[in-house]
């Protein structure tokens, strides 16, 4: 086990698991994913912590606990095409591509994409397809998805993303200013985008791009 400024993997998993996280699989992933691979070397004295770590930029990775919610809220069995918007430095993307069969990330800043592949790939993960761009557009090429998860708030989900979401897709996004917000699940169906759930209140930073707040 790992112990790093007197925390561990497993103190980590406990904290997901107190935030009511069950899914095995999920917990199993964040028990095997390293974050400490997955932080700024300035922070990974609190790599191990459920909190927030700055990245840069003013942004910070979300908090575990909250990340895997909402991954858990998305009913990952292993066969799902999952879009993540906000790729960040990979870890909730290492955790999404340990419970689906692939996935595609989308990130504004080139630096922390950069980044994240070198993440990723240090840990052997290939089913990620890492890009560069406006998340609020989605990545339509590669449309439809079984999931989408969005990291970043804003009021609304953006259009594209209902559009590339498959019916009976799930997807899940702060909704809020950015600063106040609530997670909420949606589900795709026959007559548009449903709203089922509302996971947690949360703070995210703004979702940035052509369908989110101006750039």
């Amino acid at each position: 086990m790992v112990v790093i400024g007197g925390a561990s993997h497993e103190d980590l998993v406990r904290a997901v698991q107190a935030a009511g996280v069950r899914d095995e699989r999920l917990l199993e992933a964040v028990r095997t994913t390293p974050r400490a691979e997955f932080v700024p070397a300035e922070h990974v004295e609190i790599a191990y912590y459920d909190g927030p770590v700055p990245i840069g930029r003013g942004l910070t990775t979300t908090q575990p606990s909250l990340s895997a919610r909402m991954i858990e809220s998305l009913g990952l069995a292993g066969e799902e095409h999952v879009l993540e918007v906000g790729t960040g430095l990979g870890f909730q993307t290492a955790l999404l591509a340990r419970l689906a069969a692939d996935v595609v990330t989308i990130d504004l800043w080139a630096d922390l994409v950069r980044q994240a592949r070198r993440n990723l790939a240090r840990q052997g993960i290939g089913n990620v397809e890492s890009l560069v761009g406006d998340g609020s557009l989605g990545v339509p090429g590669r449309a439809p998805y079984d999931g989408i998860i969005v990291s970043a708030a804003f009021p609304e989900v953006p259009a594209p993303l209902v559009g590339q979401l498959r019916l009976g897709g799930r997807l899940v996004q702060p909704i809020g200013p950015g600063g106040r917000e609530e997670i909420v699940l949606f589900q795709r169906t026959e007559t548009g985008l449903e709203r089922r759930q509302v996971l947690t209140p949360a703070s995210f930073v703004r979702l940035h791009g052509k369908y989110g707040f101006p750039l």
